[in-house]
This record gives C-alpha cells, sequence and structure tokens, in this order.
C-alpha cells in the first residue's frame, strides 16, 4: 500500500474511532435535531467533525510539544467542558417546559440553538474544549511518527480522512434524531425527548466531572 493509501486509511479509521462512541456531544446533537431539524442537526454535526479534523491537524503539526502543553490544562478545560454541559442541559429543560406550557414562545428566544450556524458554532466551541481529542490523535500520530512518519501529502491525507469520516458519522447521527424527532412531534413527545436528553447530558457531564 503506498504512502497516500495508508494514510487514507489510517485517517478514515482514526476519525471512525474517535467520533463513533456516543459520549454527551453525540447526545446533544440527536436531541437538537429531535427538537428541531435536521438542518440544525447538521450544523452541529458538522462542527464536530471540524474540531475533530482541527485537532488531527494539531497532532500532524505539532506532536510531541503539543501533547506536552495540552496535557497540565486537561484538568481545567475538562471542568470547563462540564460547566458548558450542565448549562446547556439546564437551558434544554427550562426552555422545554416553558414551551410546553405556552407553544407561542416557540421561536422567540434567540439565545436557543435554533440556526445551522449557531448550532455548529456552539458544538464546535465545546467540542474543542476536550482535550482527550487531541490527546487521541497525538498519540496516533507520535506512534506513526516513529515507525513510518508521515510525508506532507500523506499527512494531508489523513487530516481530510478524519474530517471526512468524522462527518459522514455525524450526519448518521443527526439523521437519528431528525427520525426521532418525527415519532415525538407532539408537545408531550417533545418534552419527554428534552427532558430525557438533559438528563443523560446531566449524566454525562459528571461521569467527565468524576473521570481520572
Amino acid at each position: 500500500m503506498n504512502d497516500s493509501a495508508d494514510a487514507l486509511v489510517a485517517g478514515l479509521l482514526a476519525g471512525y474511532g474517535v467520533a463513533i462512541p456516543f459520549g454527551a456531544i453525540s447526545v446533544l446533537v440527536v436531541a437538537l435535531t429531535a427538537r428541531t431539524s435536521f438542518r440544525v442537526g447538521a450544523g452541529a454535526g458538522l462542527g464536530v467533525a471540524l474540531a475533530d479534523g482541527l485537532y488531527a491537524a494539531v497532532a500532524v503539526l505539532g506532536g510531541t510539544a503539543l501533547a506536552g502543553m495540552i496535557t497540565p490544562l486537561a484538568g481545567p478545560l475538562r471542568l470547563l467542558a462540564v460547566a458548558v454541559l450542565l448549562l446547556l442541559a439546564t437551558h434544554t429543560v427550562v426552555r422545554a417546559v416553558r414551551q410546553h406550557r405556552d407553544p407561542s414562545t416557540t421561536t422567540r428566544d434567540g439565545r436557543d440553538l435554533t440556526t445551522p450556524g449557531r448550532a455548529f458554532g456552539v458544538v464546535l466551541g465545546l467540542t474543542l474544549l476536550n482535550p482527550t481529542t487531541i490527546l487521541y490523535f497525538g498519540a496516533l500520530i507520535l506512534g506513526r511518527q516513529a515507525s513510518e512518519p508521515l510525508t506532507a501529502t500523506g499527512a494531508a491525507i489523513f487530516v481530510a480522512a478524519v474530517l471526512t469520516a468524522s462527518a459522514s458519522w455525524q450526519l448518521l447521527v443527526a439523521g437519528s434524531g431528525s427520525l426521532l424527532g418525527r415519532l415525538l412531534a407532539s408537545p408531550r413527545g417533545r418534552l419527554g425527548t428534552a427532558l430525557v436528553s438533559s438528563t443523560l447530558i446531566v449524566v454525562l457531564a459528571v461521569r467527565l466531572l468524576l473521570a481520572d
């Protein structure tokens, strides 16, 4: 297998490897799509994919030095991510209850993630708070550099493959949220979806806080 093909396969495997585990961000993408639309959920999912691609690029360019810089910040970044998740969960519950009591409030709250652009930006920022992603890609790159270093072309293909794999998976996740939204289209169903998703986000935030 030549360098380009090898980098492509390695990037696809790495991208799916970091994207497929169903964590708090995946719950957020599904719940957001179920409450709004596939376009909004897709925007959020593409924010996740871009963060994965950026971290893959950073790992390719930075190697050991950047991994060493990130590690001391892992604790504070984890606490910030927990705080953002708890804030999102709280806001989701409050807004869902308000809309259930008064459906006319559905389109009045501009702070909610009701547009693809807003969802993309917020979820991109939230995903970038996860230091585990850069450490994951850093470990992969460092291991590879010790055996067969990536060429400039191979590095570009690797990053593009990571981005493609992550984006395809996130769009699939958003699609499942769109199906869930159609199944639970009633006001009571949407309230239930919001409450369940918020509970899951809180549980995942607590697990993140207690992680070693």
